[in-house]
């Protein structure tokens, strides 16, 4: 007899539908699995016998070959077990219900529990889209499942809930995502809060334009100066994830398998902070079947670079296409697999190995070929890539004993909403999927950068004199764009321009 049932599996952030075909005869016993299983779902065998045999029910007894189709995509992880046992169950009519609509995600314990594996959301949404009406997951999955709309999910402990639910001897109810209720935790959520930080305050309104265009940014300054602490309150002025963003970045922590259990949906923009001992690997994602790395991890939100100079340089130059392009594409002999990048860079350094270089007070003890040396690891190209540098310098006695109230976060993001709205808002006219000006192509830019012609005169000069290339041109406007949109300016003027010049000239000082 055969049976066929569904399952999903992974190939890169994308899931996609597996169709399992059981043909149970009688003969000789025998067990053969077609269509490319790796080692893990080969095992599904062992760990489905001993699941059935605590549970009480017997493995079916006869000459069984099971087809997993796509038969040319190689079938990767666990999260088939579950698929794989109810399409045995059902040649053997242990199962009498059809299965032949519903999807089944889930790895087997050896006792019969099942457990949850990574990636669920995403094996979710390639079900939804081929039309079937149910899932059933781990418990500990449901609530992420939930969140897919046109399915109904189903969260199921163990092998005996599972076969009697499809024999219709139990009724499970479906696990449901409330919208209203995730809008009023995201809305709630508390952060790191700019009212903290003393002082620099032309500091503060650079970390405000990046985060209204969602722009890159290098922070340098003396130790103790404040990098750190400016940097990790930029997730708290960064507008509030939208539901399709949040899901997005649900499916990357869910196969990097760092989603919670229990939890549906990541409700704050990533901020990802990796130690400089990191590999290029770590950094961009990589492994036999490739996982994210931390720039994926970090997409809708922040990638923090600490001691930018520290990081290996060939981990760094990784960064140079990722940003450019918002994706990352590895190829493996698996195939080729794709992760987003749509980062904001945010790095940090000393301007010298000692920290002290420029100081007013403090004198720098390296040597001018040190210090050439611990900036040659910041490539040029790199720095092209980096909308905004910004020097942070220390702070007087009196900037940190001031009484003074400071503006906080919520201040900042008010404006930064303010100024994303309104460059969506002309995106939205053209019907352009894009998210912040940060995202325009040349063509975008030709188009929406309008410049007066002071402003036209100035970008001229500057162009010459700081003999900037295509790129950095490029990256101007962008900048610019941003300030007049915090302006609320159509047209881009000379002063906006002159702003955006002054946070793109800091490598002259220093490169």
């Amino acid at each position: 007899m055969i049976t066929k049932t569904y399952s999903a599996a992974i190939m890169g952030v994308d899931g996609f539908p597996v169709t399992i075909e059981c043909n149970l005869t009688q003969g000789v016993p025998e067990f053969r699995m077609v269509g490319l299983p790796d080692n893990a779902v080969k095992e599904s065998h062992e760990r489905i016998y001993s699941a059935l045999h605590s549970s009480g029910y017997k493995f079916p007894h006869g000459n069984i070959t099971l087809n997993l189709a796509p038969a040319d995509i190689k079938k990767t992880g666990s999260a088939l077990d579950l698929a794989i046992m109810v399409a045995l169950l059902s040649a053997a009519r242990t199962i009498t219900s059809s299965v032949n609509d519903k999807c089944f995600i889930g790895e087997l314990s050896l006792s019969g529990e099942v457990r949850g594996t990574r990636g669920v959301l995403c094996m979710c949404i390639a079900a939804a889209r081929l039309g079937l009406s149910e899932v059933y997951v781990a418990a500990e999955n449901a609530a992420e499942a939930s969140v897919v709309d046109g399915i109904a999910v189903y969260g199921v402990e163990n092998v005996t809930q599972l076969i009697k639910a499809l024999n219709k001897e139990i009724t499970l109810e479906p696990a449901i995502f409330d919208k209203t209720a995730y809008a009023a935790k995201v809305r709630s959520s508390s952060r790191l809060d700019f009212a903290d930080v003393k002082g620099q305050e032309r500091a503060k309104r650079a970390v405000e334009i990046a985060a209204a265009g969602a722009h890159n940014i290098l922070l340098i300054g003396p130790p103790g100066a404040g990098k750190s602490m400016i940097a990790k309150r930029i997730p708290s002025i960064l507008p509030l994830m939208s539901f399709e963003e949040a899901v997005e970045t649900t499916q990357i922590h869910s196969i990097a398998g760092i989603l919670p259990k229990d939890s549906s949906l990541v409700m704050e923009r990533p901020f990802r902070s990796p130690h400089h001992t990191m590999s290029s690997a770590s950094l961009a994602g990589g492994g036999t079947i490739p996982i994210p790395g931390e720039i994926s991890l970090a997409h809708g939100g922040v990638l923090f670079l600490d001691e930018l100079p520290e990081f290996s340089k060939q981990v760094t130059e990784t960064l140079r296409q990722p940003l450019e392009d918002r994706e990352i594409t590895i190829t493996r002999a698996a195939g080729r697999f794709r992760f987003p990048a749509g980062i904001t860079l945010v790095c940090a350094m000393n301007p010298c190995k000692c920290g002290y270089y420029g100081h007013p007070t403090r004198p720098c003890t390296c040597n001018p070929k040190d210090i050439q040396k611990y900036l040659s690891k910041i490539s040029g190209p790199l720095l092209d890539r980096i909308d905004i540098q910004i020097e942070i310098p220390s702070l007087s006695f009196d900037d940190l004993s001031s009484t003074a109230p400071t503006e906080s976060s919520a201040a900042i993001r008010e404006r930064v909403n303010d100024a994303r709205n309104y460059a969506i808002k002309r995106f939205e006219r053209d019907s352009l999927p894009l998210r912040s000006n940060s995202e325009m192509t040349a063509p975008d830019i030709r188009k929406y950068c309008i410049l007066s012609p002071e402003a036209s005169d100035l970008l001229r000069m500057a162009f010459s004199s700081l003999a900037l290339s295509a790129r950095g041109h490029d990256r101007i406007l962008r900048v610019s764009r941003t300030i007049a949109d915090l302006a609320k300016s159509e047209k881009i003027e000379a002063e906006h321009i002159a702003e955006a010049i002054q946070l793109r000239s800091l490598d002259r000082k220093y490169w």
